[in-house]
This record gives C-alpha cells, structure tokens and sequence, in this order.
C-alpha cells in the first residue's frame, strides 16, 4: 500500500478485506451473517454473555496493519437491546505511539492514559419511544444496556481530532479493528470526506456538495434504505464524535440534534488533496470574492470563533484613506487597489481597557463636499466605556484622582430613536437594546448592566448574528454610524459611515459574515447596503458587497437566517424578497393582489426544525396596520393564507371574548414574531397575543399601557420579549405565564430630579407630562404620577414620605406617599408661570418654590398643609434657563440664594423669611469682557466654606463669599457650552457640573496640574446632576436617568452623610384581585383589564415592582414578618384630580397578622438550643467586600476547577437523586453538583455566606441552597439544576435557614428560619412569591411535606410537633396548624428531626436519641422507643425501613414494618416499645463524625451520608460497607502545597492531620495523623520521582516530621524547636530543611540524619511568617552560592541570604525593614510576606502592615524599590506565578485577587465565606490553590 491514493474518497473495509472469506480477519465466539429485513442486506450478528468473549478482529494478524489513513471513521450498526457492546480501534500517531481508542455502553465514565482513550457511549431510542421521551426529561441519554428501540445508527469518529484534542497527538493511520458483543454490524469504512448519510444524492447535487470540497451524501452501498418522501432521521441516528457545534459533553459518544449534519455541510467546504490554485487578485477583492462564494448556498447553524483584537489606538480618531498607508495582516496594501474600491479599511483594536477615551469629531467637509456624497468611507476606533478625557500640559502635573473617577453603573431607559430594537442572546439569559446613545445588555436574573458606548447620536438599529458574538448598532442624525461590536468582550471592531441618513434598520445575517442596512440618501431615496462582515472579528476589512437605491418604502429588511445571500423587506404597500448574486443585489415582489394598498410593519420567517430545509417549505410572515397577517410561499412568491385582527366584541363591561382572526375592521399589528411552536404578535392597542401557528386563537396575551412596538421570541420559545412605544420594556414566560418587567421609562426630556437619601429612591419629572419614582437599586418604577398639567421640578422632602412638585401652571402640590394623600394644593395668585425651582431646606421645616415670573414664595413644611408664610414678587430672575433648580439652599439652613431680580445679580435671602441679605452683580466682576455676564446658576458649598458658586453665561464658575459677596475664585471655560447645572459633594473635596452633554468633576480647590476629567454618555444636553445623599454614587438627568459610581471615596472612609446600608427583601404575597382589575404603574386599578383570552388559568400581565424593604413604615417591628400588600383598589379608576392616587405597598396584610401568635412574640433575647441539629454558622471576624471588581463572563484569568472537602457544619447540606443521577452538596459558599453519569462537577455561585441547607424537587430539576447574608437576612438561591443558573433568589429570613423543603408535586416550597426568628414561610414554586407564614415561639429544628398529599406537611421545634394543613382560598393560601407537645415519656426534650412513614404515620427525633411514632390522622404518639444514647439529628425512612443518625457517630437501620400494625384506630395509651420486638435494629455502622445529611434510595439499600468530620460515605446495608465518597478537612487548613510534577497535592490542618490528594481526581490518597498537635506548615522534597517523593510538616510542638509518599510511613521525627513551627521548606537540592518558628529562630537542618546543622537568630523575637528557596547563583550579588532563600517576620523585616549547603556556606545577601504607623486595631495587624519573583530573582516582592496597602518591588542589584502596586485592602496571603507575571493577593475582605504585574490590571473573586489564610500557584503556574478556614478551592489559570 505504497499510495494511498486508492483510498479516495472512500474505503469499504468489509470489501477490501473480503471478510466473508475470514482470511484477513477473524472471528471468535458466536459470530454469524443474516438477511436483516430492515436494511434488506446481508449483516454480521456478534452475541455474547461477555463482550471480550465474541468478537470481529481486523486485520487477522496483529503483526499486520490496515494502513487506512482516512481522517473519519464510520461505523453502520445497530447495538442489541438490552445488552452491552465495546468496539476497540486501534490508531498509530505521527510519532509511530499505537493509541486504543474504546467506546461501549458499559463504560459509566471517560479516562484516559497516554496510550488509551475509554469514551462512554449512551445509546438513542426510537422517535417518539417511550424511552426517548425519558432521555429528553432528564436530558440525558440511556446510560447502561440498550434500550429495547435502539434504531441502526451510523456512528463517525473524527480520528485526527480526537487525538489531538485528548493526546496532543497527530493522527497517522488505522491499524485495527475489533468490535466485540452485542452488537449487528451493515458495514464500516473510512473516509477524508465528511459525508451526511440524510442528504441524497439529488439534494447534494442541488446544494453544491462535491468531494472536492471535502463533502458529500453518503455513498450508496453504505447507505440504510429510506422509503420515499422520508426523512432519514426519522428512522435512524446519526452520531458525530467530536460533537462539533453543539453543546454536548466531549467525553462521552451521544446522539445529538437530530439532524447534526445537515447544518454544517453547506458551511465546511475544506479542500482535501487539493493544490490550491493562486490568482493574482488585491485582497478587497478577494474578500468579497470569497464571502460571496462562502454565502451562496443556504447553510444554518454557522459557527464564529473567538475574535481576536489586536493594535488598538489609543484614541479614536478619523483618517482619510488616501493620505494614511494602511497595513492589514502585516502585508503592504496598495492605495490605489483601495482607493478605488472605496473599502472600509479597520485594523481592530488591542489592550484596550474600560479606561479609555472616545472622540467624537463634529461633521465637516471631510465627509461630504460641495453637498455631493463623498465616495470615500472612514473608520474611526472606538473606546468602550462613557467617555473620560483628561488632559495634562506636562508629565509632572498632579492630576485628579482616582483616574476615572466616576464609573457608569445603572441607565433607567430604554429607547430614545426607537423602541422596537430590543434582542435576546442566544442563552436568553440577556437583553440587548439601545437608550439613547448607550446600547445596554441587561442580565434578566442579577439586573446587572453593563454598556457599549461610542455612539454620539441615539442609536437607532440594533442587531446580532445567530451565535450573538457580534452585534452591529447604527446611530441616527445626518451622518448616520455604524458599529460592530464583539459583544462578549464588549469591544468595537468596526466603525463605518453609511451614506444614508435616517438608518431605520440594520440586519445581520447568521454567521454574520454580512450586514444589511437601509436608510435614505441625501435625495430622501430609499438606499439599501450590503456590507462583508465576514473578517471583522478577524482584524479584516469592511467592504461594500452591494449598493441599491429603490422607490419602495422599506420599514423593516431582514437577512434569511437560512441563507446569508436572501433578504426580505417590507413597507407602504409592498413586500420584495432580495438576493444576492455576483456582487449585485436583486429583488422581486410579492404578488399581493387585493392587498397591494397596505402599510406593512414587520416580516418574520418561521423557525423550522432545521436549517437545511428546502426552500419550498420556507414561510413568511407579514403584518400590517390594517391587522392582516399573510402567510407567504418564499418559493413560489405567493399569499397562501391571510388572517386578520379583529377588537374584542364587548358583551358587558367586564367580559370580553376570545380574541379570532377573521373579517372586520382590524387591529394595526406593529411588530411579529414566529417560533417553530407559536406565533406572537404585537398590536397598537397594547396587547402581546401568542397564537397556535393555525391562528385558531389566541391561548396566551399581556395587555400593557402603550402600543406594543417590538416582539422576540428566545431561541427555546420560553420567554416572549416586549417593548411599547411608551418606553417599557418585559417579557412574558410562556411556561408559567407570568409576565416580568425589566425596564419602564420616560418618553420625553427628564426635566428634573430629587433623591430621598434614606429610601434610596428618585423622583424625576419630565416633559412626558409624568412624575415617576423610582428604587435606585433595583431601578424599578415604584410610582407613575399623569397630569394634564406638565411637572416641570420635583423635591424630596429630607426626612419623611414626601414630595413636591412644581407644574408649568404654577401650581404647587405636596403628596405624601405612603398614604397616598394629597397634603397640599397650592394655586397661587402670584406663581403666574412655570415653577423654575422648589426646594426643601435641610432640616425640613421650610420649602421654597420660584417661578419664571419672578415670584419666590415660602411654605411651613412642618405643618401638613404645607401652608404659604410669605410670597415675594418679581425677586427671581424671569425666564425658563434656571429650571429646574433655580434656587439653592446652604447646608446650615440659614440663607437661600438665587439669580435675581435681574438676571445680572445674585442675591442670598434669609431663608426663614425671604428678606434680602447680599446683592452680587456679577456682569461688573470682569471688567475687561466686552459683553455683559449673567448668573445662570447657583450653588451652595458646605456651611463652614461660606461659599456660594456662580455659573455665569460667559461659561465660568465664580466662587462668592456668603458674607462679604467678594470674589475669592473664578475658572473660565468650564465648558464648551454654557453650565446646565453644579453640584458639591459634602466634603467639600469635589465639584459637579453639566454643560450640554458632558459632565465634569473638578477639583474643588484647584489646586491640581489637571483639575477635572470629563464624561460623557448623553446624547441630549444634561438638565441636572448631583451627588447621591450618601457620596457613593452621581446621577446625571437628561435624554434619560444615568447612575454613575463615584470612585473618589474608599467604602471604608466615606462622608457621614453616608446613609445607612441597604436591607435586601424577598417579594411579599399579593392580595386576590378582581379578575377585571390590574395594577397601573404600582397605582390605582383600571378597569381595562388584561385578560387572557381563553378558558386557560389567567395571568397576571402587569406583575408590579416590589417596593424596597427600606420603604417599610417604621411602626412594624421587626420581630414579624409581614408581608406587603394592596389596599383595595377604589371603584373610579381615575378621580377628579389630575392625578392618579398611588398607595406604597408597604402595610401588612391582615391575612399573614392573623397567624401571629402574638402571645408568643417577646421581647427577651432568643437563646440558641442545646441540640446539635440547628444549624448555628462558624463564627467570621471578617465582611464580604461589597465592591469586588469582577471580571466580565469569558474574560476570567482563573476559573475555579475544583471544590475540596465538604462543609460539615451544614445541616441537610447534601442531596442524592439515584433515579437522575444528581448528586450535590456545599463546601463554604458554594454548591457543588454532579451527575454521576458524567463525573464532571458544576459549582453554582451565588452565595457569600456559609450554605446551612439544601433542597431539590423530586423531578431534580430545580435546586434550594440557603446561607446566611451580611445585611442580616438569609439568602435563599433558586438553582435550575441543568443550566447551573440562578433563577431566583429569597432574602426574607432574619437568621439563617434551618431546613428546606420541596412538595410532592413541586408546587410549594418550605423554609424554616432559626432560634433568632423562628418562622416557616410557605412559597410557590412557579413565582416564588411568599405565600403564608408561621411565627413560633421556640427554635425550628426540621420540617417535611407528606409524601402522599401535597397540602399537608409538619414541623418539628422544642417540645412540640406542628402538623399543618394548607388550605387554599383562591389566590389566598392559608396555613392550618395543630401543634402537638411531645410525650411525657420523652421528658423535657428538643424535637430534633422528623420524616414520613407512606402516608398515616410520621416519626419524630429527640435529642436524648428517642424515636416516637405519630399517627398523622389523629396526631396521636402510640409508641415510642429508646434508639440511641445520643442526640439523633437525621431520620430518614424508605418502605419499612427508618434510618438514624447521631452525634454518637452511629448510623443505624431499624425494620418498622410492625409499627403500620401496631396504629390503634382510635386515640389509646401509648405503647412503649422497648422489649416488644415491634422494632429491630437491622444494621448499624460507625462513621468517623455526626451525621448532619443523608439520602438514599427508594429501597434503602444504599445512600450517601455526611458527617461533621467533613465526608460524605457512600454506605451500602447489602455488604455494610462504607466507601468515602468525598472527604475534607475538619479544622482550620494552615497549609497547601502541589507536588514539583504536581501529580499531588499536600495539606495539614489544626487536627494535626496531613493529607496528600491525587491530581486530577482530587482524591485521598494517605492520610498522616498526629493526635493533640496542630500541623501548621507543610512541604515537598524536591525529587521529580512519585517513589522517592517525601513530605515535611511542622507542628505546634516545635517538631517536624518527615513522610514517604510511597511507603506512607513516617521516615523520620526532628526536634529543632521549641515552639511551634510555622514555616518549613526543603533547599533546592532537597540536602537541607529550613523551618522557622514562632519565636523567630530559624533551624537549618540535615533531613538524612536529623542533625540541626545552624540556627539563625536574626529574626529572634518575631514569628517568621515565609521562607523560599530559589536556584539562583548569587555570585552577581558579590557573594557565593548556588541557592538564594528568603525568610520575612512580623515585625516587617525581610532578610535575604546566599547559600551553598554542600560547601556549608550561608551568608546575608541583604536585611531590608519596612516602616509603619503604630497598628491600633482590634486584632492583630497583616501579616508580613516576602517572595522571590520567579521571573526574575533579583527582586522581592513585600506586602505587609505599613504606611500604605500596597505590593513593593524590590531590586536587590539596584538596592531600592522599583515598583508599588497599590492594594484596596491589606493581603493576608499572596503567591507569585512562574508565568503569565500573575500575582494573586487574599484578604480579610474574602477577595482574591489576581494582579497582572506588569500592567496593574486585576480581577477579583469572591467564592470564600471567610478572609482567605492561604493561596498558592503550582509550579507550572497552571493552577491556584486559596484557602479560607477548612474550605480549599482549586482554580484553573487562564490567559489574562
């Protein structure tokens, strides 16, 4: 087989070895050949008991090869139902290594070894089989034998893939084959080619699949027959291994989508054999070439790999092509061959971070000339992030710091161009839509923003590709842009002008290697661009595909998903289908008959099963303003259905029908959207309607408060996306009807705003004609005031529920909130025109108010009229500019100021009475300006200042004294237009102003080189700034609401101003609601309601925002937990006043005070039970940071790996579900779940506190984790178990949560809180919203639901039993309670633990080990027994079958048949049953701990167990026997270090134990323990020799002890000190150990004979906290030695010394003494670190308690610091990395942190529950180990 050329394009191995003749295979067992009748063919049967026992073994000789060098391996068989299979091949490498790769059912899990490859195979089932039906429940598929319909499958392996993703190999050829048992085999052969065995030859022919480009069908002689017009997945599987494109695991063989291939053969045309063929062509022009060669064939699912953005500029800038020589992938371009194309040229950008700035230059003659379209199109690079420009005239300067100072947080908008741009991601898990200028991705489960800016105008298109990595924005205005984002890294790749004005819509196709765009030209002509996209994530060029000017009206154009060269527009009485064709865009209409004379709004195409589906199946949809929908033939360009939408037909007032399409004036539907199972539409009369896709009727609508202007649908058609023309924005989950809020918004200019400091809430007023309220934190809506009068300025009252507000009338109104009452009216004979200003003094006894006709007036705001005390007129300066703080208050409440009479004169009035204090005439302060100056704004400083700040029309700020009125500063040109607003923050450090559309932050005392640094994010001039109450935060009013983080301030050393923390809540119940009725904007009901349309459970469509806990009336205590309700709604919807009445939702609802046991409240402190079954958390000295900065997702430079250990001290921690297979428990603050079928661990984050309890239903879908929370409130997290995503969260418990629970039915949801507030809250599952809760008077030990019925549950605390029933009462669910004391017998005892035996009996714990038996009918104890001496905290009861634990480490199994025997049928004396025989024990076992969980199946013959010792057993009654499934430190971990190969890695604990772990499993390997002393420091021996490698520990006693790993003895005792030892490490050569201890001596000592060999003393005194050791010749240092250590004490000293041990050579090399400040803290100051850098030996890194938190540099050949990092906090623990220059620092703050030295660039992460003690780096640097008490986090280092 000299050529191989024979070998294409396929081999037919069964032919070519003429395997029927068994010369060159062979065959051994029961092997035989039939006719199948399914495949009408001759097969080969193989049957067998055991596998290895009956085979198929090609070649025949070992010796011999088959030499097959085709890249894909196929096999056509057909495993045996019920049976086992293993298929072995055999493949040689590059490097002639023979490599076995094996797959088989019987496989439960992948391994792997550098010469085999074990892959799990999980087999399909049958369409529509029973068995395919379970697969897709528990999405997964049939692990184990096959089921009885597995169908013949064709299975290809892509071998060169395989080994070099799993090996690193590169694939040579296939040697052998032997497929064994059970299995019948058609045939197997090998190919270069990727061959679809569902696409025919016909079809292959029609899409352009030819073998040259390495694709095809499937060759007929391996081909399964099919019967006509069938689809060929329809009846067999096809598995692609590796799954390429999809989201299924690489490490076991599984069917995936059912037509995998199908939708990637059009797209992967690889040459194969082919030389390729060069044309002398520019590179423009082959990319548009190539990209229209790549789009000419339909093709689906189109995958985009990471883009890569290099060379970015620093600042953005415009280029004219023609005077700049671009260059692009490193090769010369030609001017003219680019000129002359007229190409977008971009060379992407590089180390870009969110620091940068954008410039924004104005439009000139460079882009048009002589009002001709310029031909040249410009690229401008972008810089992400609101724009922060700062300038210095010299490097020396002092600027401003922090540097940026303020950071953009939060944007209450959506909108501002158009409202009907809103896109879901891919995963659905965010909403990408534009405000204004700013485009905004918003995550739906956290709220978080975050922003893609560069845009100067509102944007006015948005669009993504099919994967969402690349998004295209257009802004609109004269000189419309474009931009392409990569969306993951937030980045712009490409900026472009469009030669349209007025973009209307922008399409990009699936693979986004093109982009649509249609606007209108300078002749307001339709003009449609196609752009080549297709490089730009690349760093290539974006060129101009086609250009086409049309007469149509296009409002909306779409790109196929299915085929990048199709397009379909629509608009005033026309709808085209375009395509692209040589560089040209084509189109033709639809036929539209009688309906030719319509305005058309949207297309859509259904969403069908695949993407390859032909084109005669394709429909689409179009709507239209007349309420028509047409289904439209794509292939035929024919209507073929048309329905129409008609208004409900009102039969009363309250009833309307079932909406239907048919005949009649319609309803104009503005935006559609179809799904492959439903249609959704969206109309102008407010509502979002779902349709079956026959349009039969409507089975799901929302009705909202304005015209529905957009519709998306997400790619799993759960979620329904809707935005109105009013500016709100939602979506409605189709699965549980529920319809959520995400964004509500102003629709005109924010005129003004006013912050109330202590509810964190904002009022603002706009020119929409609405007040609203809003909560800054979770930035929804609260409260939505109309007027037929428009608001023009608003003000909080300081301290109370109250607001005022000024209207273009002049009318004055003052509400007060929580009572929704009208305190005030004011029409005032004197306020004649607009109220420019209103404010309250700071005390709040005064309010001001001030109109544009020069009125002024004062109000006694102590009193609830609000009444008027004097008016003074014509004091103000007439006219509007001053709006809408026109008058400004001093912070000691004595003076107000303001600009008048004139506008030239400032005057400051007694603020308790308006008379006149000081005049300023400012136009006299500058005498040299030839125009008059006047006062536009003013502005107090702090009292103790004396200053008032003057913005002037001459655009400078003047600094007044309040005394004197004398001029004591003045800065020109503050802006470049005139100031709109100023502000100063309270401690007099900082200066706030507005000018157009940028903000500023000045140095207050100007005394810096650079003063200020700009911002900018609005696209409308900015109306008002200001600092929020409490200093941490600026939010700046305009086109819309921006919350900026204001960085100026440490969280630790802020204002006192500062207002208190934030309380977290969880939404309370609502109150049933007429059916007819909804909330309006957190208002008055309306009688309009939106109703579904069908006999289906109605929804509640207009879901209201929760109101902040902290807007809780003060009166509540805080001992009950009430809940929030909705007075009821009044009968006229709408009143006589302009305003609607708006109430605050925060009274308690009488429902849930009813089951208060008010008795039972009291104020003496709650003591904690004397019973280890209430979960009671580690005590913490430290607090979570409330500030980290977390990298974005994708963008983490480590990525946690593993979890070590389980957390003991939990309480029901662990879960097991051996039906699905789910496995989960939690260590510290994180869960970590397995399926057992895979083997790979996921860890959902979410919590910062310890984890007490977990729960998960009994579908497993869905998983309860509960913690403690820092703000005092528990955090409960609603996990989806299969996406690892947090889909809701509970804050509502005031301790931490004892237990949780599932029903039966999944429909409710327990928790029980602790001793501190024992309640039981009930909550539905589907809104999680709180349902009912129990209030009691002792502690909550454990609660459980009826296995039998799902409305009845108990609890159990001290001394008492509660059986509850749930009783429902429409929307009201009501909890029944009888409690029940325990049995004399039991004595005065805790009720410790409970479960269920069936459905009548329930058993109960105590904590003196007593079990009683329960008759749940009667609840009546009729028997009790002594099981255990100790405390039981676990019961658990399957059949007839009880199992105990308890904290006598016992785990026993008790057979309780007789007790169902034993139920008296009416209440009897109990029975006690010891010495009866009612009850045996069975099997007890002994654990090493107190179990605290446990879980087993429904047989009780095996389960898992935790325990306090930190281990979860695998126990199994069968053998009883115990296995350890995972295991963890009890204690403290002082110490953890990897191995020098790092095959292992080691830790020592407080308990004295030393553990070595294997790596990747992460299993216990040994365990070393030394009773009664801690281990405080561990190391490795340097040897590279798993046999010789040993382990050196110190412990508390002064003693170090030596281990071999391979003989797991201990080698050796040493005894060089006296006190503990705290540091210990082997020499570099592994001839010495060094070992510091805790009195500062440092030993050196001989690990061979144990001889202490120096002691060094020069640290005497000190704890030595670090030594390291490095290979380093240290003769450039001036002294001898081949090793250089380091060894640093707390009291700040580092010494670095020289040693060559074999010469007996040790000498100083450099002491260095850090100073610090006296340490007055609580505890004991940071610690004092040192560590040789690995790059470059000559410097030491310090951290340590000092004058500064910071990381020094330090040269030991320049003998001085070189560098300084500065830290937020101080470090507890750092480690350098051999590579990446990576420095990860750990803190008290729970933060690791992960430095670039280089650059200063971090990232942080917080998944420890307490401050970290430890972190390490492995010696390759690959991996980290942090450490925070017991709890040990392995991570992965990633490129950073």
């Amino acid at each position: 087989m000299a050529s191989k050329g024979w070998q294409h394009p396929y081999v037919n191995i069964f032919k070519h070895l003429k395997l029927e003749d068994w010369k060159s295979s062979t065959k051994e067992g029961d092997v035989s050949s039939y006719m199948n009748k399914t495949l009408k063919c001759s097969v080969f049967s193989i049957r067998g008991p055991v596998p290895a026992n009956s085979y198929i073994l090609v070649p025949k000789n070992s010796n011999h090869s088959l030499g097959l060098i085709g890249r894909y391996f196929y096999l056509l068989f057909r495993p045996t139902p019920g049976k086992y299979f293993v298929v072995h091949l055999d493949v040689s490498t590059k490097e002639n290594q023979v490599v076995r790769i094996s797959f088989s059912n019987m496989f439960k899990e992948f391994k792997c070894t550098p010469t085999s490859l074990l892959f799990p195979f999980l087999c399909g089932a049958a369409k529509d089989s029973v068995y395919e039906n379970t697969a897709k429940s528990t999405r997964q598929g049939l692990m184990g034998p096959a089921p009885p319909s597995v169908r013949w499958t064709c299975l290809m392996l892509d071998l060169q893939c395989i080994l070099s993703v799993y090996l690193n190999h590169c694939y040579n050829y296939l040697k052998s084959i032997k497929l064994c048992a059970n299995m019948t085999v058609k045939n197997m052969f090998t190919s270069d080619l990727l061959l679809d065995p569902g696409v025919s030859f016909s079809e292959a022919k029609l899409m352009g699949l030819a073998s040259s480009q390495g694709t095809g069908p499937m060759p007929r002689e391996m081909s399964f027959p099919l019967p006509k017009g069938s689809s060929w997945h329809d009846f067999y599987d096809y598995i692609r291994f590796p799954p390429e494109g999809t989201k299924l695991p690489f490490d076991l063989i599984q069917k995936g989508n059912s037509q995998p291939e199908a939708e990637f053969i059009a797209s992967q045309k690889m040459p194969v054999r082919e030389e390729p063929r060069s044309a002398n062509i520019s590179k423009p022009v082959q990319d548009r070439v190539s990209l229209i060669q790549q789009i000419a064939t339909p093709k689906s699912c189109l995958r985009n790999k990471i883009p890569l953005v290099t060379n970015k500029p620093q600042l953005g800038v415009v280029s004219n092509y023609q005077k700049n020589g671009f260059h692009n992938d490193g090769n010369h371009q030609q001017q003219s061959s680019c000129c002359g194309l007229g190409l977008l040229t971009f060379r992407p950008p590089c180390g870009a971070d969110d620091g940068g700035a954008h410039v924004h230059l104005q439009p000139d003659d460079r882009f048009s000339k002589d009002g001709e379209e310029s031909k040249e199109e410009f690229v401008c690079a972008h810089i992400p992030q609101p724009v922060h420009l700062t300038s210095s005239n010299g490097k020396g300067e002092k600027k401003l710091t922090p540097d940026p100072i303020l950071r953009l947080s939060r944007i209450i908008g959506f909108g501002g161009a158009t409202t009907k741009c809103a896109l879901w991601t891919k995963s659905g898990d965010a909403v990408v839509y534009p405000c204004h200028a700013i485009i905004v991705s918003l995550k739906i489960c956290s709220k978080q923003q975050s922003f893609f800016t560069g845009h100067t105008d509102k944007v006015s298109a948005l669009t993504f590709n099919g994967n969402t990595t690349l998004l295209a924005s257009a802004q609109t205005g004269s000189h419309s842009v474009v931009r392409v984002w990569d969306y993951h890294q937030r980045n712009c790749l490409a900026m472009f002008r469009t030669h349209a004005h007025s973009l209307s819509s922008l399409s990009l196709s699936y693979s986004g290697g093109l982009l649509c765009g249609v606007g209108k030209d300078k002749h307001d002509k339709t003009m449609v661009v196609v752009w080549n996209t297709r490089n730009v994530s690349k760093g290539g060029e974006v060129t101009i595909l086609a250009k086409a000017h049309t007469d149509f009206d296009i409002l909306t154009m779409k790109v196929a998903f299915f085929d990048d060269t199709r397009m379909v527009s629509c608009g005033q009485d026309n709808i085209r289908l375009w395509r692209m064709r040589n560089g040209k865009l084509l189109s033709c209409p639809v036929n539209l008959g009688e309906f030719h004379s319509m305005n058309f709004t949207d297309v859509a195409f259904q969403e069908g099963p695949s993407f390859n589906q032909c084109l005669d199946d394709r429909t689409l949809f179009a709507s239209s303003r007349n309420g028509f929908i047409l289904e439209i033939d794509y292939s035929r360009v024919v209507i073929t259905n048309v329905r129409k939408l008609l208004p409900a037909q009102q039969r009363n007032a309250d009833c309307r029908e079932k909406m239907t399409l048919n005949t009649g004036p319609g309803i104009s539907i503005n935006c559609i959207s179809v799904s492959s199972s439903f249609c959704c539409t969206g109309s102008e009369d407010g509502f979002l309607r779902l349709w079956p896709l026959d349009f039969s009727t409507v089975f799901l609508e929302a009705e909202h408060e304005g015209p529905v202007s957009l519709v998306s649908v997400t790619s799993d058609s759960l979620w329904v996306l809707a935005g109105t023309s009013n500016g709100a924005m939602g979506f409605l989950d189709v699965h549980n009807r529920v319809y959520n809020t995400l964004m509500r918004s102003h629709t005109d200019a924010v005129l003004g705003f006013s912050m109330d400091g202590i509810r964190h809430h904002l009022t603002t007023a706009s020119a929409d004609g609405t007040v609203r309220i809003w909560n800054t934190d979770t930035l929804q809506q609260l409260y939505d005031f109309v007027s037929e009068d428009s608001p023009c300025s608003v003000a909080f009252h300081p301290s109370e529920q109250i607001f005022s507000c000024g209207f273009n009338s002049g009318v004055v109104r003052v509400f007060d909130i929580p009572s929704a009452k009208l305190l005030a009216e004011h029409v005032l004979s004197q306020h004649r025109g607009k109220v420019v200003g209103l404010a309250f003094s700071p005390d709040g006894e005064y309010m001001y108010s001030a109109d544009s006709e020069g009125s002024l007036a004062l109000y006694n705001a102590s009193v609830e009229d609000h009444s008027v005390i004097r008016v003074v007129c014509n004091v103000v300066a007439r006219g509007t500019e001053r709006a809408p703080d026109a008058l400004a208050v001093s912070r000691n409440n004595r003076c107000l100021a303001f600009v008048g009479p004139s506008e030239y004169i400032v005057t400051i009035a007694d603020s308790r009475s308006l008379d006149e204090l000081l005049h300023v005439d400012v136009s006299i302060l500058d005498v040299g300006s030839p125009r008059l100056d006047s006062a536009l704004k003013v502005c107090f400083s702090v009292a103790a200042t004396e200053h008032l700040l003057v913005a002037t029309s001459a655009n400078k700020i003047l600094w007044l004294s309040t005394k004197t009125g004398r001029l004591l500063r003045e800065v020109s040109k503050v802006h470049k237009d005139q100031c709109s607003s100023l502000a100063v923050s309270d401690d007099c450090r900082f200066l706030l102003t507005a000018g157009h559309n940028m903000l500023k932050v000045w140095d207050y005392n100007m005394h810096l080189g650079v003063n200020s640094q700009m911002f900018i994010g609005h696209s409308q001039p900015i109306r008002q700034v200001s600092f929020t109450p409490d200093q941490l935060s600026v939010v700046s009013v305009g086109d819309a609401i921006f919350i900026w983080d204001f960085l100026a301030y440490p969280v630790n050393s802020l204002p006192s101003s500062c207002s208190p923390p934030k309380l977290s809540h969880v939404s309370a119940p609502q109150p049933a609601k007429p059916a007819d009725e909804v909330w309006l904007s957190k208002g008055m009901p309306r009688q309009s309601a939106p109703l579904p349309s069908t006999p289906l459970p109605s929804i509640d469509v207009s879901t209201l925002d929760q109101v902040d806990q902290n807007a809780l009336d003060s009166s509540f205590s805080d001992d009950i937990p009430s809940a929030l309700t909705v007075p009821a709604p009044t009968t006229n919807p709408r009143p006589a006043a302009s305003f609607l009445k708006v109430t605050e939702l925060n009274s308690t609802s009488p429902n849930d005070i009813c089951h208060i046991d008010t008795g039972e409240l009291s104020g003496k402190k709650p003591v904690r039970p004397n019973c280890y079954r209430h979960f009671i958390p580690r005590f913490k000295i430290s607090t979570a940071h409330q500030a980290p900065v977390a990298p974005q997702p994708g963008e983490e430079c480590v990525k946690l790996k593993a979890v070590i250990g389980y957390n003991g001290n939990g309480r029901g921690n662990m879960v097991w579900r051996p039906e699905q297979g789910l496995f989960a428990y939690s260590c510290g603050c994180v869960v970590v779940v397995e399926y057992f079928h895979t083997g790979r661990p996921r860890h959902l984050q979410g919590h910062s506190e310890e984890i007490s309890c977990l729960a998960v239903t009994n579908d497993a879908q869905m998983l309860a984790s509960a913690s403690g929370s820092s703000n005092s409130r528990s955090l409960i997290c609603i996990w989806h178990v299969q996406s690892g995503t947090c889909q809701n969260t509970i804050s509502y418990h005031k301790g931490e949560v004892q237990s949780l629970a599932f029903s039966r039915d999944d429909r409710f949801f327990l928790s029980a809180g602790d001793f501190s507030e024992p309640v039981v809250a009930l909550w539905s599952t589907r809104t999680f919203q709180l349902l009912s809760s129990i209030s009691v008077s002792g502690p909550i030990h454990d609660l459980a639901f009826s296995p039998s019925s799902a409305s009845e549950l108990a609890f159990v605390g001290s001394q008492r039993v509660n059986f509850c029933l749930i009783q429902s009462h429409g929307s009201i669910v009501d909890l029944k309670v009888h409690r029940v004391t325990a049995p004399v017998e039991v004595g005065n005892v805790e009720m410790t633990a409970l479960c269920y035996h069936m459905d009548s009996i329930l058993f109960t714990a105590t904590n003196r080990g007593h079990i009683c038996s329960w008759d749940v009918s009667t609840h009546n104890c009729f028997m009790t027994w002594e099981a255990n001496e100790g405390e039981i905290g676990v019961l658990l009861c399957r059949e007839n079958r009880l199992l105990t634990g308890s904290n006598t480490r016992w785990l026993q199994l008790w057979e309780v048949g007789a007790v169902l025997r034993m139920k008296p049928e009416e209440k009897v004396e109990r029975v006690e049953a010891s010495g009866t025989g009612m009850v045996v024990l069975a099997q007890e076992i002994m654990l090493d701990g107190t179990t605290v969980s446990a879980a087993f199946d429904s047989t009780m013959d095996m389960g898992i167990v935790g325990t306090t010792a930190g281990t979860l057993w695998y126990i199994n009654w069968s053998d009883n026997s115990s296995v350890r499934l995972v295991s963890g430190h009890k204690t403290k971990v002082n110490d953890v270090v990897f191995s020098s190969d790092e095959r292992h890695f080691a830790t020592c604990s407080e308990d004295g134990s030393v553990r070595v772990w294997l790596v990747p499993s992460n299993e216990l390997v040994v365990q070393f323990q030394v009773l009664n002393q801690a281990c405080g420091c561990v190391c490795w021996s340097p040897s590279s020799s798993s046999d010789k490698a040993c382990l050196a520990a110190g412990y508390s006693d002064g003693t170090l002890r030596i281990f071999q790993l391979a003989s797991t003895e201990m080698e050796m005792k040493l005894h060089p000190h006296r006190v503990a030892v705290t540091s210990v490490l082997y020499s570099t050569d592994g001839h010495m150990i060094l070992s510091a201890g805790k009195n500062g001596l440092i030993a050196v000592s001989d690990p061979v004979n144990g001889a202490t060999i120096r002691v060094i003393k020069d640290h005497k005194g000190a704890s030595v906290t670090t030594i390291q050791c490095v290979k380093e010749q240290c003769k450039k240092f001036g002294l001898e030695g081949n090793e250089m250590w380091l060894a640093a004490s707390a009291d700040r000293r580092v010494s670095v010394w020289a040693a060559d041990w074999s010469r007996d050579k040790c000498g100083l090399l450099d002491w260095l003494t850090f100073p610090a400040p006296v340490y007055c803290g609580d505890n004991s100051p940071p610690p004092s670190l040192a560590a040789i850098c690995p790059a470059d030996p000559s410097l030491v890194v310090y951290t340590g308690y000092g004058v500064e938190k910071e990381l020094l540099f330090y040269s030991l050949a320049k003998k001085q610091i070189t560098k300084k990092i500065a830290l937020p906090y101080w470090a507890t623990c750092f480690s350098l990395s051999s590579v990446r220059q990576l420095i990860a620092v750990g803190s008290k703050e729970r933060v690791l942190k992960l430095i670039k030295s280089s650059s200063g660039r971090f990232q942080d992460f917080m998944l420890h529950s307490d401050s970290l003690q430890k972190c390490h780096f492995s010696p390759s640097g690959r991996f980290l180990f942090t450490v925070s008490q017991n709890e040990i986090l392995l991570w992965q280092v990633q490129d950073f």
